[in-house]
């Protein structure tokens, strides 16, 4: 199906650069690929390729043979190749511009030239497979990530393309959609289709793969079947392997799971290994302080649309907590409180003593720093440098060694001189981050910080987020990513509806089967393993 013979190419704004070197590939037909590496490895442009939007949109220089479908890509255009690759990006908001869902799964249709009826048709069975009945009169601009993630994931299963290519396609995603679409993906390899999936954690992939490869630094290092490649050690590639991987391996047990239910009869009656103890090692509870925000039964809806329902809670200095609930919960509309994004329709937000109400944008970012989900949606300069030190100077906060401490921390060194726009979507996040915290705001918001992001990064953000909680700072994340905010987070707070369900420290919360049910979560695998091994001491 795919044919890739040696592949070289840079971008045109990269100068000497090359992205991808020496690259060669054979996938068959019917082949379920998983394409992992560190940020910045060449993972998305490799994907890019697949579809033709390299060479015929991003030009450049390439180099080498490409062949889809025995199809030579750079001479096909790229209208022909649209029906025979599918293609779903790593930020979908870009890949979204049609007024209503249905438009937007339409659009691509459309451009088949299928009937009107066979049209209805496909729109209707894509949104009951993925539960979008409720979405298709919505704005996707007024959707919240996960929710446009699958309306973008829905436009391309539409089409019904021999290939799927997904570039961080759960990045975004709650634990039931997560596993609503790796069950249609699975259904649709059984049936033929080509499937191709970039995606930093391998827990949520690693079992449906027949294959993965791992790149680096524009190579392949590593090609294989799923139970070979996770045996070796990937951190040097910024890849962690999943926990059930860790376990049996601490435990030099003679196999190698790939999921929870693989282990678990295996390691009954067995001690829990170290490696367990110390990821269940939670962020110790934050000792009594001043709160910095106070929420005080805030209300708001976009139209008709309830959004938050009587949210009451308290921040307070020197706490990490997590805000945790399903896709559309109404995480990210809680948070564009705290800056002023958004103000309450009823109730009221505090500040550290400031009434939202009342202050302007500029007079809470001197308080409050937030990294969109999203960082293009932040950047409005054309170098990396600039973009990281202009919020600083606005609020006359510049610190020449403390912002030369964040470049050091995130790596941004060799990026300092680009456009952060070309950046891959993991250098985007550290950039966004380091301007985030340049301007040294008591209280720093992240959405999904490391939804895209590999294990270095992952590491390194969660020593940052240990200091600066030291150094007294309040520290919110809103996330997917329940392994991360596990070990990281004092507090959980679960949202379901607009509505806070429970709080407490991570493993009160995972223990509440009621609160995780409604809040559509699932429990962390490390916490599978500990509650159905009865290792109490792994639980707290």
């Amino acid at each position: 199906m795919i044919v890739l013979q040696h592949l070289r190419y840079r971008y045109a704004s990269a100068g000497s650069d090359w992205v991808l070197q020496g690259i060669n590939l054979h996938i068959a037909a019917g082949e379920y690929v998983l394409i992992c590496g560190p940020s910045g490895s060449g993972k998305s442009t490799l994907c890019r390729v697949f579809n033709g939007l390299i060479p015929h949109f991003y030009g450049g220089k390439l180099e080498g043979k490409v062949q889809i479908a025995g199809l030579d890509t750079c001479t096909l255009p790229i209208s022909e190749l649209f029906a025979l690759v599918g293609f779903v990006t790593q930020h979908v908001e870009a890949q979204l511009f049609n007024s209503t869902v249905a438009e937007e799964i339409a659009f691509g249709l459309e451009s088949l030239g299928l009937s009107p009826s066979e049209i209805d048709q496909r729109i209707e069975e894509v949104a009951a497979l993925l539960e979008l009945e409720s979405l298709l009169p919505r704005n996707p601009r007024q959707l919240s990530g996960g929710e446009q993630q699958l309306v973008a994931i829905a436009a391309i299963i539409a089409l019904r393309p021999r290939v799927i290519v997904l570039d961080e396609p759960y990045a975004n995603l709650d634990a039931r959609n997560i596993q609503r679409v790796r069950s249609i993906l699975r259904q649709l390899n059984q049936n033929g289709t080509t499937i191709i999936i970039c995606e930093h954690r391998l827990r949520h992939i690693v079992a449906d793969a027949s294959r993965i490869i791992v790149m680096h630094q524009g190579q392949i290092v590593s090609d294989g079947p799923p139970r070979v490649i996770v045996r070796e050690d990937l951190t040097a590639f910024g890849i962690e392997p999943p926990p059930v991987v860790q376990v049996a391996r601490d435990l030099a047990l003679p196999f190698t799971p790939l999921q929870v239910q693989e282990l678990i009869p295996a390691i009954n009656g067995h001690q829990p290994p170290p490696s367990l103890l110390a990821a269940q090692t939670f962020a110790p509870p934050t000792p009594a302080s001043q709160p910095l925000i106070q929420l005080d039964q805030v209300t708001y809806s976009i139209g008709p649309t309830p959004i938050l329902r009587r949210v009451s809670l308290d921040i307070r200095a020197g706490e990490c907590l997590a805000l945790v609930g399903a896709n559309g919960a109404g995480k990210t509309t809680l948070i564009k409180h705290f800056n002023g994004l958004y103000r309450p329709q009823s109730g009221r937000v505090i500040v550290v003593d400031r009434d939202t109400r009342k202050a302007d944008v500029s007079q809470l970012a001197r308080h409050v720093g937030l990294a969109f989900q999203n960082p293009d949606n932040q950047f409005f300069t054309t170098r990396v440098w600039n973009e990281i030190i202009v919020g600083a100077h606005m609020l006359h906060r510049y610190d020449e060694r403390w912002i030369r401490e964040l470049v050091r921390l995130f790596d941004l060194e060799p990026l300092l001189d680009r456009s952060p726009y070309r950046l891959s979507g993991g250098e985007k996040k550290r950039v966004a981050f380091a301007a985030s915290l340049a301007a040294q705001a008591s209280i720093l918001v992240l959405d999904e910080p490391t939804a895209g992001q590999d294990w270095h990064f992952r590491q390194a953000l969660a020593q940052q987020l240990h200091v600066l909680r030291q150094r007294g700072y309040a520290i919110i994340i809103v996330t997917h990513d329940l392994e991360f905010a596990a070990r990281h987070a004092t507090r959980w707070i679960v949202i379901a509806d607009g509505e806070i369900v429970t709080t407490g420290q991570p493993w009160e919360v995972m223990a509440n089967t009621t609160a995780m049910q409604r809040a559509k979560l699932e429990p962390t695998q490390w916490f599978q393993i500990a509650a159905a091994c009865n290792w109490s001491e792994a639980l707290k």
